[in-house]
């Protein structure tokens, strides 16, 4: 199964539009990273466009958290995800993407990177809500 990302060759109907040309390099697009905690940090090297190189973060452990009211960051151990506002199933399957809130040996921190694009988890520590 392939992740073509270019112009679609349907009409509104369902009926197939004439072929103009054939799909290009470019247009190719791939598999989301769904970034899951584990034991150690794995990532994967992924060649891009240009010969440029994306670092995608497949397994993760710990985090780069910042600590606002003292300003300083510490890289700790991730226990688990609490909740993801993008879609709660994510959640549920453990899985890091920005703007989750993860539970780290520090406290609740919320992720600030992107995992699966960047190759690290970056977050902010937030204050316990009572």
């Amino acid at each position: 199964m392939g992740f073509y990302q270019g112009p679609d060759n349907r009409k509104i109907s369902g009926g197939l539009k004439g072929k103009h040309r054939d799909k290009r390099k470019y247009e190719l697009g791939s598999p989301p990273t769904f970034t899951t905690i584990s034991s150690e940090d794995i990532r994967v090297k992924e060649r891009v466009l240009g010969g440029n190189f994306k670092v995608r973060l497949k397994y993760a452990a710990t985090a780069n958290v910042i600590d606002p009211s003292t300003n300083t960051s510490k890289k700790v151990k991730i226990l688990e995800v609490i909740e993801t506002p993008a879609n709660k199933e994510l959640a549920r399957r453990g899985i890091i993407i920005k703007g989750a809130k993860i539970r780290t040996e520090a406290g609740v921190a919320i992720v600030t990177s992107r995992p699966g694009q960047d190759g690290v988890i970056n977050a902010v520590l937030v204050k316990n809500e009572p």
